[in-house]
């Protein structure tokens, strides 16, 4: 049974960082590419960044480049998202998600169909930016 766990969310002031966690259980992550998907109250769920299979090449929608990396640590089957200069604006719930087959992270634009191909889910993490 897949199952994803975020960690790392948390209250945070204007220009802060905070670095998430996607720790996955039941699953070789190093075989799936990896998306962290953000959703605000009363918005639609956007894709954020996303790191493909074997290649690990990274994608960011275009508010986060710059300030958010992505990275995977294959050995602990667990995927971050670095948020630095953190803008009220990013303030959502944030989830990671698995995709087995890789469709969902073979360009940037793959982020912008809101995450249809990944097949797991984690619960999500809140990140709140304020001051």
């Amino acid at each position: 049974q897949v199952q994803l766990v975020e960690s790392g969310g948390g209250l945070v002031q204007p220009g802060g960082s905070l670095r998430l966690s996607c720790a996955a259980s039941g699953v070789n992550f190093e075989h799936y590419a990896i998306g962290w998907f953000r959703q605000a109250p009363g918005k639609e769920r956007e894709g954020v960044s996303c790191i493909s299979i074997k290649a690990g090449t990274t994608y960011y929608e275009d508010s986060v480049k710059g300030r958010f990396t992505i990275s995977r640590d294959n050995g602990k089957n667990t995927v971050y998202l670095q948020m630095n200069s953190l803008k009220p604006e990013d303030t959502a719930v944030y989830s990671c998600a698995a995709d087995p087959w890789g469709l969902g992270c073979r360009t940037s634009d793959d982020l912008r169909r809101g995450g249809y191909e990944y097949d797991f889910w984690g619960q999500g993490t809140q990140v709140t930016v304020s001051s």
